[in-house]
């Protein structure tokens, strides 16, 4: 396997930390971008609101993985953080998107960060890459992710985008915030847990971006695992997982009290079969393709 030079932004994130030590694991040279001044080779200075960057420091990096972007679920989805989640991404992708037009010498990838939250609420039927976006916020707000960093592939690299479901790990993200109610025994489906919910492990979200590097995929790919399940199969899987009742049933009229009904909705509510059609065309194969596999490995005794 070809040891590259890999340039990541969100290396503080979730994925991004997973990634870098993956990454490095192989005997990759990982490279950070930081919001401050760079200290050492492994790290790039940039500042995407400001619209400014190291772009020497780019010159000749074979892969870019572009993970930054302000947390869906860290706040309340007022107007103005709203405003924060869109330009925290476009503003970010754009900026690398005019750096690496004016390289000299291009990276030959660059796996730009999305999400399934492109496909919308798809109450029934199976979703895949070629499948229309979708209505609300968080549809638009792929779009307009993805649309930023089209220039990318006009200047010739090959330019994939990960359209990332629900990362399962208790280290952090939604899994993290539910573990001690369910720990507990009082954790239990979201309204009336017939919601789909297209998930992946950690580990098959680094393996995936890995092979994304490793391959020649290209355009939108879905990092999901092969078997989407519903919120309440979800609730009893990781009830029994964790050996713990789960009897209660969340009202929809709470997590809306607490979130806003459109943040709300669009988390907890709703959803979409996704499938990787692609990423499993492609040739990845999943380490954690069911969600009891995922959890065994996860609650190891």
């Amino acid at each position: 396997m070809t040891k590259r030079t890999v340039v990541i932004s969100g290396a503080s994130g979730l994925i991004g930390t997973a990634l870098w030590a993956a990454l490095k694991q192989r005997g990759d040279t990982v490279v950070r971008l930081v919001r401050r001044a760079a200290v050492g080779p492994d790290e790039i200075s940039w500042d995407p609101v400001a619209g400014t960057i190291d772009a020497g420091r780019l010159e000749g990096c074979h892969a870019i993985v572009h993970l930054a972007g302000a947390g869906i679920g860290d706040k309340r989805w007022s107007e103005s953080y709203r405003r924060v989640l869109g330009e925290s991404r476009t503003s970010s992708t754009s900026l690398l998107a005019r750096t690496i037009e004016g390289l000299a010498n291009k990276p030959s990838v660059f796996l730009s960060g999305s999400a399934i939250g492109y496909y919308g609420n798809v109450p029934t039927g199976d979703v895949i890459e070629t499948s229309p976006a979708g209505e609300g916020f968080l549809a638009q707000l792929c779009v307009d992710w993805e649309a930023a960093a089209a220039p990318i592939a006009a200047a010739g690299v090959r330019l994939a985008f990960l359209r990332t479901g629900i990362v399962l790990t208790p280290k952090g993200g939604a899994l993290k915030k539910q573990l001690p109610l369910f720990k507990l025994g009082v954790g239990g489906q979201m309204g009336n847990g017939r919601q789909a919910i297209s998930w992946i492990s950690l580990d098959d979200e680094v393996g995936a971006i890995q092979h994304l590097l490793d391959s020649a995929q290209a355009g939108p790919v879905n990092l999901t695992a092969p078997n989407p399940v519903t919120n309440a199969a979800f609730t009893k899987e990781l009830g029994n997982a964790l050996r713990r009742p789960t009897f209660m049933t969340v009202p929809a009229f709470a997590p809306r009290l607490l979130l806003g009904r459109q943040m709300a909705d669009a988390l907890l509510f709703e959803g979409a079969r996704v499938l990787p059609q692609a990423l499993t065309e492609s040739g990845y194969e999943f380490r954690h393709p069911t969600l009891a596999q995922a959890f065994a490995a996860m609650f190891e005794r």
